[in-house]
């Protein structure tokens, strides 16, 4: 049985720097994101590269640096409109600090329990994790025996590994994952097995 390889790799820095950005709140990316996508991927690039396909979120923080790469390594690409970010609701495009000051109940109950406690008007955590996992078990179905790179964000890179771990919902949304951070997920005869979480580079 050939393997099928997911590598997941999270988008770089957006402009206006950190932020609560889910779906409802899109940047492009910074220089700075640009030059920590690049970097995450530059051990690939003068080689033949290891994916058949490039696999994007709709999201421009996202899609155009997938569209960049995938052009430059003659790949496919694939936008899965179902892996854009969790809806964060109010908190849309707000800072971390700036809520806390100003909603601080609200912002610490959501910190000691992201599951039962959502921003106001936000995704439910649980509908969350089903849509990233019915997107990602289609992408499996669609490319048996291939190595994809996925470009998508911190909150599906963690919902996939949740998936795949079949973790309750509020401990997979407590793994960081860092701007550029890759992570990668090996699919073989005796299932699914993750390799390494939040690497700062594509690995062999």
């Amino acid at each position: 049985m050939s393997h099928t390889v997911i590598d997941l790799i999270r988008h770089g820095e957006p402009i206006g720097g950190r932020m609560i950005r889910g779906n409802g709140c899109d940047h492009p990316l910074s220089e700075t994101g640009w030059a920590q996508m690049r970097a995450a991927v530059v051990a690939t690039t003068g080689e033949e590269p290891p994916w058949q396909q490039v696999v994007s979120s709709p999201m421009a923080r996202c899609r155009a640096f997938a569209v960049e790469l995938a052009g430059r390594l003659d790949l496919p690409l694939a936008v899965e409109p179902e892996l854009r970010e969790i809806g964060m609701g109010a908190w849309e495009g707000r800072r971390p600090s700036e809520v806390a000051a100003t909603e601080p109940e609200a912002f610490h109950a959501f910190r000691a329990d992201p599951a039962a406690h959502r921003p106001p008007g936000g995704e439910a955590l649980a509908a969350f994790r089903e849509r990233i996992a019915r997107a990602y078990e289609r992408q499996l179905s669609h490319w048996p025996g291939r190595h994809l790179l996925i470009v998508c964000h911190a909150g599906v890179t963690r919902a996939v590994l949740g998936h795949v771990l079949g973790a309750a919902d509020a401990a997979w949304y407590r793994i960081g994952i860092d701007y550029a951070g890759v992570s990668r997920i090996r699919h073989g005869r005796h299932g699914a097995a993750i390799e390494y979480v939040n690497a700062r580079h594509v690995r062999a």
